[in-house]
């Protein structure tokens, strides 16, 4: 999984906006430590709380332009936001995307939505596909 960002120079300093993503900025003194600070902002940018009702745009297929730069996502960060995105789009709670998958406790389920305890078995990965058919494993793995 993949953002842009649009890269803006102001004198001897850069910054940098999120192209499909409202409010997701970052600055730096050097062209280098822009490019670390993009990723920086844009993991720290989808990383929300389990509890956040934010629903992001989808990241687009690779976009040219001037001063457009592809930024990756970490992918426990991609995972973790798609299933929260997959079920927000669904206007599903924990608890009935838990019941969805058959999970047996909602710990489980919430388990999935962190990008700090995310790590599913393949049958969990295959659950989730049956569960949220936009799920894609693709973009969870770059």
């Amino acid at each position: 999984m993949r953002y842009h960002f649009k890269i803006h120079r102001e004198g001897k300093k850069y910054w940098a906006q999120g192209v499909e993503l409202d409010g997701c900025f970052t600055q730096a003194d050097s062209i280098e430590d822009l490019a670390a600070n993009m990723e920086e902002a844009l993991n720290l940018f989808l990383d929300e709380p389990a509890d956040s009702s934010a629903v992001f745009s989808d990241s687009r297929p690779l976009l040219k332009g001037r001063n457009i730069i592809s930024v990756p996502v970490e992918p426990k960060i991609a995972f973790a936001m798609q299933v929260r995105q997959s079920r927000l789009r669904r206007k599903l709670t924990q608890h009935e995307a838990a019941t969805k998958l058959g999970m047996k406790n909602l710990y489980s389920y919430q388990r999935l939505e962190s990008s700090k305890t995310a790590n599913p078995e393949l049958t969990t990965l295959m659950r989730i596909k049956k569960a949220f058919p936009e799920f894609s494993a693709d973009l969870v793995l770059g």
